[in-house]
């Protein structure tokens, strides 16, 4: 069993608690105009690499995880190589790693991976399925089931929005957003994080000889951000960030 890798590295407290080995995974069956990591889209490309391998390395990496910290797995969209990620995640919950996941959520198969996640992100770009289809090639209607799902096994879920000034980052958004997740019990189980625009993939386009399609009107300021979370916790809803 392999997986197809397109970057690793340490990260610490940005893809899960404490100091983590991340992998990133190739492959994505969304097409943001925002990504920041443009080389993992395409199905094709990466390193193959077994998951004994993997394990290996993640045993070899465990005096670095200091603060709770461990092996996350993130991409691209990680449910796109799922019959390996379920062989990884199960060899690292037996050898006691801590383990996690990024995830935009859409996949009918999540379910199969949530008894092996210890920490479970997982994006919502919008509360519209039919908005987040016209912008990113699909809806989200089941990243709703999921995350419900995920409420229901006590995951936690940690659920983040990646702002986008024209798309998701109002005052009026905010509140779509809070009474959504207020309906999939977010507010007993679970936390909402907003991430801000940013241009890191604007350079990765370039080098690709991808178009790059994003423009001032998608920076967000740090009043609507602080506007935002004022809403979702009036809403009663934990909101962090990493």
């Amino acid at each position: 069993m392999e997986l197809s890798v397109f970057q690793k590295g340490f990260n610490f407290s940005q893809d899960g608690p404490g100091n983590r080995l991340v992998y990133h995974l190739q492959g994505c069956n969304l097409r943001c105009p925002w990504c920041s990591n443009p080389e993992g889209l395409a199905c094709r490309g990466g390193t193959r690499v077994s998951v004994s391998e993997l394990k290996e390395e993640a045993l070899r990496s465990v005096p670095m995880f200091f603060e709770h910290g461990g092996v996350t797995l993130t991409g691209g969209e990680v449910t796109l190589q799922l019959e390996g990620v379920k062989a990884l995640l199960t060899e690292l919950k037996q050898a006691g790693i801590h383990t996690a996941i990024e995830t935009n959520g859409l996949s009918p198969r999540l379910k199969e991976l949530l008894p092996l996640v210890d920490y479970l992100m997982i994006d919502c770009k919008h509360y519209d399925p039919e908005r987040h289809r016209s912008v990113t090639g699909l809806a989200n209607d089941i990243l709703f089931e999921n995350i419900r799902l995920a409420v229901t096994q006590n995951k936690a879920p940690a659920v983040r929005i990646p702002l986008i000034g024209g798309f998701n980052a109002s005052a009026e958004d905010a509140e779509q957003f809070a009474r959504l997740f207020l309906r999939l019990g977010l507010r007993e189980s679970g936390t909402v994080e907003l991430l801000p625009y940013h241009e890191y993939g604007r350079d990765k386009y370039k080098a690709l000889g991808m178009t790059y399609t994003m423009t001032e009107q998608a920076k967000v300021s740090p009043e609507t951000v602080a506007e935002m979370t004022r809403i979702l916790q009036s809403h009663g809803l934990r909101v962090i960030r990493s």
